[in-house]
């Protein structure tokens, strides 16, 4: 069962790795002007996101059938992962919108000068 458990725990900080650096290469696109781009990097990091969303919710309804979890370090560390790269997605999110925003007015103010 731990290996397995192992396993799992893994496969969480995997894909909240994931999401977070493809958050993060979002915001990059957008600080370059190419939102295109960072909104397909987001699209992609909510996938990832949503992989790891899968098996926390598995690992939830495990417990609540009446098999416990054993919380280690590293769960605590997966679950901390996950929930910052969640945080960064949000908040990447946020700030593509504000560059999308700047980019359009600055496009406006140039052209009509």
């Amino acid at each position: 069962m731990m290996e397995n458990l192992e396993s799992t725990i893994f496969q969480l900080i995997l894909h909240g790795g994931d999401g977070k650096s493809l958050a993060m290469e979002a915001l990059a696109a957008a600080r370059k002007g190419d939102i295109p781009s960072a909104k397909e990097k987001i699209d992609a990091c909510v996938d990832a996101l949503n992989e790891a969303h899968h098996i926390q919710t598995s690992l939830i309804q495990e417990e609540t059938n009446g098999n416990l979890t054993m919380i280690t370090l590293l769960m605590v560390h997966a679950q901390d992962h996950l929930m910052n790269a969640i945080t960064v997605k949000d908040m990447a999110i946020e700030m593509i919108e504000i560059y999308d925003k700047m980019n359009k007015i600055s496009h406006f103010q140039h052209d009509n000068q």
